[in-house]
């Protein structure tokens, strides 16, 4: 039975910060964050805005009513969780419309989360093959300012329907996973922010990559040369192409054809910055809507890693006609018609936070756009969420 990805879709915050400009105000080089990091524009989301909201706009974007009646597992990766109880898979069940009989739960790995969410989803399927399963990666990366760890900020979510003889891709048995228990990037649950030994999480990202490509090949036979493309989890953009010249190491012949799709398959995540659990599938849907060198049956590898740490090598073949159950006209608009935000208005903006105390919080009407999912209020603690 072939079972995969049958609709992908994502979501993400009206408005941005601009890199150059950010670098400017920071006293930094510009090309530090658009070559360094290779980070273009970030998304900044509002205090109406969180995990739950962008991932309803997201799976709304792509669900009709033949999904919601067979949809029977909701499954929902975030680091972003918005209670300790309540999971942010139930809001979503409930405001996307999705039939009541249905598993809905929330799942946290670091980055990898919507990675084992989508692992959960094949062994549903391959059990039931008349359901459908919505995995999702919802998240917001925030470090605060003047931070290292601020050009590496975003915010976004990525919805996927994961079926039997799906129509986008394919996703292959033969996947390779690793855990270590080690402290790269962590945030604990008195921190508004994480804490990250950067240079150590890099070469851990990279470690992870080897130690699971060659575990890969062990059990596939599989080399390089039978991929067409490998997607990354990406945490800035700059980050996929240390991995590619890290595999290709020994196989530089195939360094050239991996680079060109390494450049389709970051055209969003430069616009958005990073979104933890969901940047490698940005990174998936930018590939597949942004390359046109991809035919039936091209192999495309995933690697996903989350700190702490997780990583897992996997794969999937595209589909005919895969173009067809795509949404590239609008994905690029939603990029295209965000507003910039001011340097002052997004430090300002950055600097807010929901009420901890207590305190009940309202969103102004005037904010939130049309159509749209939005954390509308926050009433005797009770989180109210809305499609205006």
């Amino acid at each position: 039975m072939n079972i995969g990805i049958d609709k992908i879709g994502f979501y993400t915050p009206e408005q941005y910060v601009d890199m150059e400009k950010l670098a400017e105000v920071r006293g930094v080089e510009p090309a530090k964050y658009t070559i360094g990091i290779g980070q273009e524009r970030m998304a900044v989301a509002s205090l109406h805005e969180d995990a739950v909201s962008m991932a309803v706009n997201a799976a709304l974007s792509i669900l009709d009513d033949e999904d919601r009646k067979a949809i029977d597992l909701v499954l929902f990766g975030t680091e972003s969780g918005v209670d300790h109880s309540k999971s942010a898979a139930v809001w979503v069940h409930h405001l996307t419309g999705i039939q009541k009989n249905a598993r809905s739960f929330e799942l946290k790995q670091a980055c990898y989360s919507a990675t084992g969410g989508i692992k959960m989803a094949l062994g549903h399927i391959a059990l039931n093959p008349e359901s459908k399963a919505l995995v999702i990666g919802s998240d917001i990366a925030k470090y605060g300012l003047n931070t290292s760890g601020e050009p590496t900020q975003g915010a976004g979510a990525v919805a996927m329907v994961i079926s039997s003889d799906p129509r986008i891709l394919v996703l292959d048995n033969d996947s390779a996973a690793l855990t270590k228990d080690i402290s790269d990037f962590w945030r604990p649950l008195y921190s508004d922010y994480a804490f990250v030994d950067g240079k150590f999480s890099n070469e851990s990202y990279l470690s992870f990559l080897e130690d699971v490509w060659e575990n890969y090949k062990e059990k596939t036979d599989r080399e390089l040369k039978d991929f067409e493309a490998v997607c990354f989890h990406l945490p800035y953009t700059k980050m996929a192409k240390k991995a590619i010249l890290r595999l290709t190491k020994d196989a530089k012949e195939e360094t050239e054809r991996l680079m060109t799709h390494y450049e389709n398959s970051i055209v969003y995540n430069k616009q958005v910055g990073n979104i933890y659990t969901g940047s490698l599938y940005l990174s998936l849907l930018s590939l597949l809507e942004q390359s046109s060198k991809l035919t039936e049956g091209s192999r495309i590898g995933l690697f996903s890693y989350g700190s702490g740490a997780v990583g897992e090598f996997f794969s999937g073949t595209v589909q005919p006609r895969y173009e067809d159950f795509l949404n590239k006209e609008m994905h690029e608009a939603t990029l295209e018609n965000r507003r910039e935000l001011p340097i002052e208005e997004y430090e300002e903006l950055l600097q807010k936070s929901l009420p901890k105390d207590g305190s009940d919080f309202e969103a102004k009407s005037d904010q939130l756009s049309e159509g749209r999912a939005y954390l509308v209020a926050i009433k005797e603690n009770v989180r109210k969420y809305e499609i205006k």
